[in-house]
């Protein structure tokens, strides 16, 4: 008896929610229902889908779009800079390196500033290569309006995405030491790993305390970084992969703990996004649980 086409596509199809909506526990909640979609089709109608693939994909899209519409008032009326869940990923993820961007937290922030139908079409036609006309069903649009999204998303996306073209050998080497510098309050080797118009954004979601909005400079930056040993003295920090990175987790010991994403070019830290909110961590505990 062959597969259920849904349990063959199911990470394909959570991908493909993730990078349409940031939230993995919304890309979760996506999946499911498709999956009772799928599963309250009787035999003949299934045998009628001559494309299992194309068809749950359009699904779950069309969940992803009624989603996005639904949170976008919730994510207007978020505290401070809201930004995506992070995954915890493999490192076969960071050997495919489009896939590896994709779904890292610099993209998923650009992807944030699309409108949901050009978010749509990004993610199926650059991502994951979906055919047109096969974006046009999922969206009730024509092919011909669907290339002309696809030109708009490309080109905004074009003019903010980060280059990421680093070795996961540099990713981990880069971000060793400016955690050995962080840990060690050593400004000259902050001011040495960081560019010097690096870019920190924290998302406490009103939930955990973080800088209220987006900070750039190094040399604005270090002196407080360096103070990390003393305000959390004995925190646990390490490396852990996340969206398809070397990212790192830091555990103070009690709350506001933080998963740390980095963007990295020509040797040195170019952007740090700091996640907090507990919520969005809950995930990344659960799934570190089930591999111990």
């Amino acid at each position: 008896m062959s597969e259920d086409p849904f349990i063959v596509h199911r990470s394909l199809l959570f991908t493909v929610a993730y990078e349409m909506l940031g939230s993995a526990a919304d890309a979760e909640d996506v999946v499911q229902e498709a999956w009772l979609r799928w599963a309250a089709l009787v035999d003949t109608e299934r045998r009628e889908v001559r494309d299992p693939r194309a068809y749950l994909v359009r699904i779950v899209t069309r969940l992803c779009l009624n989603r996005l519409r639904t949170v976008a008032r919730q994510r207007e009326e978020y505290v401070g800079e809201w930004l995506p869940e992070p995954v915890l990923t493999s490192p076969d993820v960071a050997e495919d390196v489009e896939l590896a961007e994709s779904v890292s937290i610099a993209m998923l922030a650009v992807l944030e500033t699309l409108l949901p139908t050009e978010r749509a079409v990004f993610v199926l036609r650059e991502v994951f290569d979906v055919p047109y006309d096969e974006i046009a069903e999922a969206l009730d649009k024509s092919p011909g309006a669907v290339r002309q999204i696809a030109t708009r998303a490309r080109k905004h996306v074009a003019a903010r995405r980060p280059r990421m073209s680093v070795s996961r050998r540099e990713q981990q080497q880069v971000v060793e030491r400016f955690l050995a510098a962080l840990t060690t309050g050593d400004v000259p080797g902050l001011l040495e790993v960081m560019a010097p118009d690096v870019l920190v954004v924290g998302d406490g979601g009103g939930l955990a305390p973080t800088i209220p909005k987006p900070v750039r400079g190094a040399a604005k930056l270090a002196p407080v970084m360096a103070s990390f040993a003393q305000v959390a003295p004995g925190a646990s920090v390490f490396l852990v992969d996340l969206n398809g990175g070397i990212a790192a987790r830091i555990d103070p010991g009690g709350e506001n703990d933080t998963a740390v994403s980095f963007v990295i070019e020509d040797g040195r830290i170019t952007q740090i996004y700091a996640i907090r909110n507990p919520h969005k961590l809950e995930r990344l505990d659960e799934v570190a649980e089930l591999r111990r």
